[in-house]
């Protein structure tokens, strides 16, 4: 946590008065380019957080096409954007802001996913945690910020590349490396089988196949501990939970999704903000059963078949099963009321005959 003026080195974030964000690192003599000139770090450099910077008009030169200048000839807006004078308000980002805005070898997972897998995962102050698949350490910077110096978050990378993306976000954000976390580059199976048994708290999967992984990830997580995988379509969802109850080892699955809206509000006009970020991925959760003990199922009804694909049965196969392969979200009984209710009112609209659609206007 830093605290103090805004110091050399450190990641900023300015905002202007339409809420743009531009996310730099500060240097001395460095600035920022903006569509409104230029940000001038030395005059960043000192300031407490919450001062405004005003930026500086740059070199309009460097704003048009040197090579042809005639394809700029009709934008008198390409010279405009070198002109200062733009206010800017100088904060240190939070780790959300730092999250979306750093540099990316991967796609990341978004806060909104981020802060439901610290809530619904339980993960804490001192906890030891598994995570698998770095990306762009995003996950990896929140979970080293919950488990704090006094825990433990290992995390493995298949590719090489990632893993310095990671890495680099994670010092550049923390102004050194963790020392609390350990970076391991390889298959998951192979670099989980060299870990001890039963010796995690909590364990995170961000993978294409999390089902192929169930039996190391068991392995290494103490009875109790809390399993949370994300994925991001409904066929990886179907595998994982119907793996998860195979297994034996884990409890029933919880299946999450969130969205998210934000809201304007100007005096009296307030309404949602016509973008949201709608689905990015789902997150499932399981919690690990301890060694020699099978977790508990629902019993599912014996008239209701969930898993046969009336695709793959014959004619005859389907002719028998087709009840009960339907969806039946009412009875025929109700089914039988509904209809007598509709034929009454049709018929009280039929002998009404006051009114006929041509009578409209």
């Amino acid at each position: 946590m830093r605290r103090g003026p805004l110091q050399a080195g450190e990641k900023v974030q300015f905002t202007d008065r339409k809420s743009n964000k531009i996310t730099d690192q500060l240097m001395p003599g460095g600035s920022t380019q903006t569509s409104h000139g230029l940000i001038l770090h030395d005059d960043v450099i000192g300031s407490p957080e919450g001062s405004v910077v005003t930026s500086v008009t740059a070199k309009r030169e460097a704003q048009i096409n040197t090579e042809h200048p005639e394809r700029d000839a009709g934008k008198p807006w390409k010279g405009t954007r070198a002109i200062g004078g733009w206010q800017f308000t100088v904060m240190r980002p939070r780790l959300a802001d730092y999250v979306l805005s750093m540099p990316r070898g991967a796609q990341i997972m978004y806060p909104k996913d981020i802060a439901q897998v610290i809530q619904l995962g339980d993960i804490r102050t001192g906890m030891r945690v598994l995570e698998s698949g770095a990306g762009s350490g995003a996950m990896s910077l929140n979970l080293l910020d919950a488990v704090g110096p006094d825990g433990q978050v290992t995390t493995i990378e298949l590719r090489p590349e990632f893993a310095r993306v990671a890495e680099a976000n994670a010092t550049l954000y923390y102004g050194a490396r963790p020392q609390w976390w350990t970076l391991l580059v390889g298959d998951f199976d192979s670099r989980a089988a060299g870990l001890p048994e039963h010796w995690f708290d909590r364990i995170v999967l961000d993978m294409l196949d999390p089902w192929n992984r169930l039996d190391a990830a068991w392995r290494v997580l103490a009875p109790g501990g809390v399993l949370t995988a994300y994925v991001t379509t409904t066929t990886q969802i179907s595998r994982l939970a119907e793996a998860l109850r195979e297994s034996g080892h884990w409890t029933e699955p919880q299946i999450m999704e969130t969205l998210e809206r934000n809201w304007k509000a100007q005096g009296l006009a307030i309404r949602p903000d016509h973008q949201m970020i709608g689905h990015t991925g789902f997150l499932v959760v399981a919690r690990a059963m301890a060694p020699g003990v099978d977790a508990l199922r629902k019993q599912d009804r014996a008239t209701k078949d969930t898993t046969s694909d009336i695709d793959a049965l014959s004619p005859q196969e389907r002719e028998r099963m087709w009840e009960d392969l339907e969806l039946r979200d009412i009875s025929d009984r109700k089914l039988r009321k509904v209809l007598r209710d509709l034929d009454t009112q049709v018929r009280a609209v039929q002998a009404d005959g006051a009114t006929t659609p041509g009578d409209a206007v």
